[in-house]
């Protein structure tokens, strides 16, 4: 029979929003966390850089300044990480795993940008690295693409993994508000920062798609090889477009395995993160407000939808404790949990080579022999016109042309090419579509 062990230890890093959900949640939940687990679970200490600053509910005793010596202390088991950014969190997860600590973190920014040095750290030293809150808050995504569907082959995952930007692009369909106007309101209700930039410019879907296709795809990706798009264009204009053709905009962040042409392996991965259109009828058009939903498509699972709370301290810290948990129940039974493989390791294509379709808008001069020349800028690059409509007469003449799939690069050459005809007073807006044809 075994000898009872004490206590596992845990030390915090970081104690904002997320961090102090993370102790209330220890606090409140002692006992079922230590049912759970097999032993309790006890708050070590807590790194932070102002401790004036630590919230109501945290011991000032546990509170330091060294980040350092917390996290090498030799009576800690296991390290949470929700500082964010690059470093010093990055020095201090591989002190900790280095000193044979398991750590669970929230840093997606890290995870894309270095994960490959976090993951070749935890298999040298033998720790976990679990990190369930670092893409869509609460939602249960990560592990199910970590262990539920490991034997399976991933095809695609297409999803809204920024609240934020969904608010505003919801508000913007629902509400009729400009974009100023929903980042603004975003921001009133704490959906946005006050530095939005991370948010609006998709810097923060880039990062979790990174994340997203490395665990899919097993192969490494980090957020440099993202293409990225942000939603400070999308016009009023784009929206109303959207409508007319029974659609809506949104922020998608889509990672697809792309076939080679025997069907095999995969000639590549495509990652990207840009705004598109979406017919109506698509599941993640319903999808309002500040939440996430991801589609994961699998060649025996099928397809998969996962929503919910994409972000905010309480959701987030719920996916840090169900972490802490899992590496909690590995120190116990001294079973090491899943080492993160990027066997396959194919080429992210370009984002020239990725194949989508096209909605272009037009403000067109009114005479003969204007629809044939712009059709005929389109053969001239190989792009097929799935369906093409005139909107107004004489100086409001417009053209909507909407095309069929075709290689990005011969889309961005054929808006190039109208751009420079004499016919083509502007080409007013050009957006991606997504969803079957």
């Amino acid at each position: 029979m075994k000898p009872e062990r004490g206590p596992l230890r845990v030390a915090l890093l970081g104690c904002g929003t997320v961090g102090s959900e993370v102790v209330r949640l220890l606090n409140e939940q002692a006992d079922d966390l230590a049912a759970r687990v097999g032993t309790p679970l006890e708050l070590a200490g807590v790194a932070v850089r102002r401790p004036e600053r630590v919230r109501a509910g945290v011991d000032p005793e546990l509170v330091t300044t060294d980040a350092q010596a917390l996290v090498t202390r030799d009576d800690v088991d296991i390290v949470v990480e929700v500082i964010g950014g690059i470093e010093p969190a990055r020095t201090l997860i591989l002190e900790a795993m280095k000193t044979g600590k398991s750590v669970v973190t929230a840093n997606k920014a890290l995870l894309a940008e270095d994960g490959a040095t976090l993951f070749a750290a935890a298999r040298e030293y033998g720790a976990d690295l679990y990190y369930e809150a670092s893409v869509a808050g609460a939602i249960p995504l990560l592990r199910p693409l970590r262990e539920s569907l490991v034997g399976d082959h991933v095809h695609r995952v297409l999803g809204i993994v920024n609240g934020t930007t969904n608010y505003i692009l919801d508000q913007m369909d629902s509400a009729g508000a400009g974009f100023n106007e929903a980042l603004e309101e975003a921001q009133s209700l704490g959906y946005a920062e006050a530095d939005p930039t991370a948010d609006v410019e998709g810097f923060d879907a880039a990062a979790k798609a990174a994340i997203l296709a490395q665990l899919a795809f097993h192969t490494p990706v980090t957020a440099a090889d993202v293409h990225r798009e942000g939603i400070t264009e999308v016009s009023a204009a784009d929206v109303a477009g959207a409508k007319g053709m029974d659609c809506v905009v949104k922020l998608l962040a889509i990672c697809e395995r792309v076939p080679s042409e025997d069907g095999r392996n995969g000639r590549g991965v495509s990652v990207r993160v840009y705004p598109a259109m979406i017919p109506r009828t698509h599941p993640l058009a319903s999808v309002r407000e500040a939440y996430n939903a991801v589609f994961v498509e699998a060649e025996s699972a099928g397809s998969l939808m996962f929503y919910g709370a994409g972000a905010g301290g309480a959701p987030t810290a719920s996916a840090v404790l169900g972490d802490l948990v899992a590496v909690a129940r590995n120190v116990v039974g001294g079973t090491p949990g899943p080492v993160e493989v990027t066997y396959a390791k194919l080429p992210v294509l370009p984002m020239g080579e990725t194949v989508t379709r096209y909605y272009i808008h037009l403000d067109v001069t009114d005479e003969a022999g204007v629809l044939a020349t712009v059709a005929e800028e389109f053969a001239r690059h190989e792009v097929s016109i799935q369906a093409v409509r005139q909107v107004g007469l004489g100086e409001e003449a417009q053209l909507v042309v909407v095309t069929h799939r075709a290689p990005d690069a011969a889309l961005s050459a054929v808006v190039r090419g109208l751009r420079g005809l004499d016919s083509v007073r502007e080409v007013a807006s050009v957006m991606r579509v997504e969803g079957e044809e």
